[in-house]
């Protein structure tokens, strides 16, 4: 078991699917960041409870909305331009570079949140991804499903 949640999302985003879940999740309008801090919480046993959910949400969204999403926004929109523009490109990676470091500050900002949650008290992770995963949106229902898996896996 992974004790702190930056170790636990490369181990667990580098199982196989689990890539191309978090994308299309992500695409769907899903904050992965939240739903890999839900599946660490399960994995450590934290029963999730409804003041913990709009906890992680009300620190998560803003970080998102203000920093992680401008950056994915700058990146993508460079995307094609950067095929024909080698410096483009090298700035990109770096607009990349950031944007995984602003999620991993995500992450830690989490984690510390959380750390202090009472451990052992719960054993299903489809409670938190559950309670994490946008209300009223179309999820690819695949795409959560591997996320369980491989947690399960872990």
């Amino acid at each position: 078991m992974y004790t702190d949640l930056w170790s636990f999302a490369l181990a667990l985003y580098s199982r196989p699917g689990v890539e191309t879940a978090c994308l299309d999740l992500q695409a769907a309008g899903a904050d992965v960041c939240l739903l890999l801090c839900g599946a660490w919480l399960a994995e450590r046993g934290v029963a999730p409870t409804a003041e913990r959910v709009k906890q992680l949400q009300q620190m998560a969204g803003p970080w998102q909305t203000d920093v992680v999403q401008p950056l994915r926004q700058l990146r993508q929109q460079w995307r094609e331009a950067a095929l024909q523009d080698a410096g483009l490109n090298a700035l990109r990676k770096q607009v990349k570079t950031l944007e995984l470091e602003a999620e991993r500050q995500l992450l830690m900002r989490l984690e510390g949140l959380s750390s202090e949650w009472p451990a052992g008290q719960a054993e299903h992770v489809s409670d938190w991804l559950q309670r994490l995963a946008p209300a009223g949106q179309s999820l690819p229902h695949g795409a959560l499903q591997v996320l369980r898996a491989a947690v399960a896996r872990a």
